[in-house]
């Protein structure tokens, strides 16, 4: 019989949007979005929470970035 594998000790590593006095002064716009700007051709999302911009994963495609600006303004309220 097999022995019983224990069980992992490691910590759970999530994901905590940086918090950002303003989008950096180098970060384009995205036209056609309402929070999504190019950085090093990928796609960043700041949402303004209070009086600090969120600041989102790295995303491939600027509909990922700007999907997750939604969901970040809908889970917080935010208009």
């Amino acid at each position: 019989m097999k022995p019983l594998r224990q069980a992992s000790t490691r910590p759970v590593i999530s994901y905590k949007p940086r918090v950002e006095p303003t989008p950096p002064v180098h970060a384009r716009r995205v036209e056609g979005y309402r929070d999504v700007y190019q950085l090093q051709r990928q796609y960043v999302a700041f949402v303004l929470l209070g009086d600090a911009f969120q600041q989102s994963p790295i995303f491939t495609q600027p509909e990922s970035a700007q999907r997750w600006a939604n969901q970040i303004r809908q889970n917080h309220d935010v208009g």
